[in-house]
């Protein structure tokens, strides 16, 4: 098993990604740090890893948005397995609409979960992970952190800062044995896409098993190597 002994932090970890990423880390015998607003969801995803993989999981209900809960989700993980060794930044929440009807609300809301929301998370794990001398943080900021759409303003403003916030952060900590890595993923079907009100081919999307199983190859590279930053797209969603 690929991941046997290795600690694995995932926030947004009850739906998703997350959700499939926590499945295939089980399956390669990753001790989990469960982590989202929703405990009951949480719970049901660690009792069928339990029955699955036999997994040892942690469940932390977390508001991303919140540094002080981040805060205390890195300290319990810390304090219930002794290290980290791998943090998966999967929490997300998005609104596609013109800046002319966009609202204030849903900007900030957008800028809070997925800038801030993987700012907090990044710092305190790396902290942990300097301390250690190795560590690995995967981000995803998504296509739309990397190119732009109509009606993706507000959401591509909070991803391309999370594009730049791991760039940066890779200099930061390549010294200290951490490793960072961004995911480009271009049109995933998730449930994301159940209020939005653009027209989109949502059975040509990329499924959140194909998204799970790119996180899984990032994740499993040898010590010495680091996927760095990858894109993956539909072949009729290319940006």
């Amino acid at each position: 098993m690929k991941l046997e002994g290795k600690v694995a932090l995932i926030t947004g970890a009850s739906r998703g990604i997350g959700r499939a990423s926590a499945i295939r880390f089980a399956r390669e015998g990753a001790k989990l740090v469960l982590a989202s607003r929703t405990h009951s969801e949480l719970q049901a995803l660690a009792d069928e890893l339990f029955k699955l993989y036999d997994t040892d999981s942690l469940v932390v209900p977390c508001d991303v948005t919140k540094a002080a809960e981040v805060k205390a989700l890195i300290d319990q993980a810390v304090s219930n397995f002794g290290r980290i060794d791998i943090l998966l930044n999967s929490a997300g929440v998005g609104h596609l609409k013109p800046i002319t009807e966009l609202t204030v609300e849903e900007f900030d809301e957008m800028i809070d979960v997925n800038l801030k929301g993987t700012f907090y998370a990044s710092k305190f794990a790396s902290e942990v992970m300097v301390r250690q001398k190795s560590g690995h943080i995967i981000n995803l900021p998504g296509i739309l952190g990397k190119a732009v759409m109509r009606m993706s303003s507000g959401y591509s403003a909070s991803k391309y800062g999370v594009t730049g916030l791991s760039k940066a952060m890779t200099q930061d900590l390549m010294r200290d044995g951490v490793k960072i890595s961004l995911l480009h993923f271009g049109g995933v079907n998730t449930t994301f896409w159940d209020r939005i009100t653009m027209r989109v081919q949502r059975e040509k999307m990329i499924t959140v098993d194909q998204a799970a199983d790119m996180i899984l190859l990032c994740a499993t590279q040898p010590d010495q190597l680091v996927l760095g930053e990858l894109v993956l797209q539909p072949e009729s969603h290319q940006l």
